[in-house]
């Protein structure tokens, strides 16, 4: 996945996959942290951010999810 702007490190790459690209051998992450990270740089609290759905509050990035502190700025 590739970011840029809006506080993400220029030129941070983190992890690595296999020769062939198809998993990930070096600093796996979720999709849900993945979220979470782009909800913290739009300012956003994913921890505070929930809403009311079928009788429950739910949390859009899941319940664990972690910035990824080596993308930001």
């Amino acid at each position: 996945m590739w970011f840029a702007g809006g506080g993400v490190k220029a030129g941070a790459i983190v992890g690595a996959t296999d020769e062939t690209g198809q998993r990930a051998i070096e600093a796996a992450h979720p999709l849900r942290d993945v979220h979470a990270t782009l909800l913290h740089l739009l300012g956003l609290d994913d921890h505070r951010l929930r809403f009311f759905h079928a009788g429950r509050h739910k949390q859009l990035s899941q319940v664990g999810a972690q910035v990824i502190e080596e993308l930001l700025a």
